[in-house]
């Protein structure tokens, strides 16, 4: 469901050219949403959209406590929540954002400086110098680099973190870029058993159809409380069959 905000957003700087969503995906994360939270300032973007997967350690009701809107999503997947809630995005760009620890809040007005400079996605990087991933084990470092190579030879793209969930796009790609259809996704999904993400097919049709994209670096702390959710072989596996399927259709 979602809910009226309680307090209004703060007025747009004069500034800025776009208009910008925060989106922060939550599930079971009240330790990481007060911790992370009240470093984001209300004025840096003109909405914030929490994503609740379904929490029941009180993350919705601080998330209303606070006033921002909450949408809770009644299918299961992150995909399938950024579909249902894509209807309430009002920014012209949308930040994927991550209230676990993982994403700096600090970043965020370089972020979003950056894309108001005329790029169509910006990546927060894990590995571009001098960032570093203190989150990464030696199966997630190795899969990050693996699925990043896998992109550039692929679909010529040049990114040091493909797959990261920390970025702003233009909210439009999701359309133009077919990232909201369902077939793109169904098969991968029922061979190995999960539900999948957009991000790294994103970043793979954004290469390729060579839109304007950078990347600025930003380190990636240790998660605050809740539970690592990563399905990292079965996730591997779906995206490594949606890059090789892609690969193979364009040429």
């Amino acid at each position: 469901m979602l809910t009226a905000p309680i307090a209004l957003p703060a007025p747009r700087p004069a500034t800025r050219a776009c208009t910008v969503t925060l989106l922060v995906p939550t599930l079971n994360e009240i330790v990481g949403m007060k911790a992370i939270m009240p470093l984001v300032r209300r004025e840096w973007v003109d909405q914030i959209l929490v994503l609740d997967g379904g929490s029941t350690d009180g993350t919705v009701e601080y998330a209303r406590d606070q006033g921002y809107e909450v949408h809770v999503q009644t299918e299961p997947g992150i995909r399938q929540a950024y579909m249902e809630v894509l209807p309430q995005i009002r920014g012209d760009v949308v930040v994927t954002f991550s209230p676990d620890g993982n994403s700096l809040p600090e970043l965020l007005p370089r972020l979003i400086a950056t894309i108001d400079r005329g790029y169509d996605m910006v990546i927060v990087s894990r590995y571009k110098k001098p960032a570093r991933s203190d989150d990464d084990d030696l199966v997630t470092a190795f899969g990050n680099w693996l699925f990043t190579r896998t992109v550039n030879l692929l679909h010529c793209g040049r990114y040091t973190d493909a797959m990261v969930i920390y970025r702003a796009y233009r909210t439009r790609l999701v359309r133009e870029l077919e990232l909201d259809q369902d077939r793109w996704y169904r098969t991968p999904e029922r061979l190995f058993g999960c539900r999948i993400s957009w991000e790294p097919l994103l970043s793979a049709r954004a290469a390729r159809r060579k839109l304007k994209v950078a990347e600025i670096p930003g380190d990636e702390p240790p998660r605050v409380g809740g539970e690592r959710k990563l399905r990292v072989l079965r996730w591997g596996a779906s995206y490594y069959f949606q890059f090789f399927r892609d690969w193979l259709l364009w040429r």
